[in-house]
């Protein structure tokens, strides 16, 4: 079911199922809402389900993205908070995938009120290795793949996909991520992942106060598995922490099976 209302319709809000718990749904870079659709038919019972894009992804109109706005996560965690005041939530649990995770951390200092829960799955505060940090990636790895991403950004997607979600590129999901990276257009793609690879939310986490769940694969090629560690000790509110057994950064498009009762778990812990 779509919303209607000029800034709900921007973000291509959908609201499923009628239950009196409200699930947000925040997908990751290179994704959109529909990265959620094998997760949705399960909580749709018993919850109402948001889905919407991310400015720049999915339906969004993409010749409206603000780049300057959009140099930040923080202005994704502004919408948010627009699209949750729009629709009159006053409590809900927030699912964040990998820069939806920050993003819903970001918004719930601003106002912690409105999230009871948020669960981080496949998300890092830091994608860049510091002197006591392993976020992956060194900065001249990054270099690399913007450079690759500008060049030639139908093989930088094809090269990129199948080792992000860590299956064959005849995958179901594979096929899918890389669907949805078509969608976004070159330019806004390179800047969204500028936004989200350099970012550093590391020193906001102490001020998150809500309750955490921590959802890693064991083998992520964008997060390791040490950053989850990271998350418990610094996130400023209770958190738990649960390691999936199983490779890749979309595990909701790579093993739902799997997923499912670890995130029906941790929304009713």
């Amino acid at each position: 079911m779509g919303c209607g209302s000029e800034l709900l319709d921007a973000h291509n809000v959908r609201v499923i199922g009628n239950g009196s718990q409200v699930l947000v749904l925040g997908h990751g870079f290179g994704s959109d809402q529909s990265a959620w659709q094998f997760v949705v038919p399960y909580f749709a019972n018993d919850h109402k389900v948001v889905l919407y894009d991310l400015m720049g992804a999915g339906r969004t109109n993409q010749n409206n993205f603000n780049f300057a706005r959009y140099a930040t996560l923080h202005a994704h965690a502004d919408d948010l908070l627009m699209i949750l005041d729009e629709m009159q939530i006053e409590s809900c649990i927030f699912v964040g995938h990998s820069m939806s995770g920050m993003i819903g951390c970001i918004a719930s200092i601003e106002r912690p009120q409105v999230f009871r829960k948020i669960i981080l799955l496949s998300s890092s505060p830091r994608y860049i290795n510091d002197e006591h940090y392993n976020g992956g990636f060194e900065q001249e790895e990054l270099n690399q793949l913007f450079e690759a991403m500008q060049s030639n950004f139908r093989a930088w997607v094809i090269g990129f996909a199948p080792r992000a979600v860590g299956a064959d590129l005849k995958s179901t999901a594979v096929k899918e991520f890389t669907r949805t990276f078509f969608g976004i257009r070159p330019d806004i793609a390179l800047s969204i992942c500028r936004t989200c690879f350099q970012s550093d939310v590391r020193s906001i986490l102490p001020q998150v106060t809500v309750p955490c769940y921590v959802l890693q694969s064991c083998k992520d090629l964008a997060v390791p598995v040490v950053v989850s560690d990271y998350l418990f000790r610094s996130l400023g509110g209770p958190t738990k922490v649960e390691i999936l057994q199983t490779e890749g950064h979309l595990p909701q498009l790579s093993c739902p099976e799997l997923l499912i009762p670890v995130m029906k778990r941790a929304i009713m812990d």
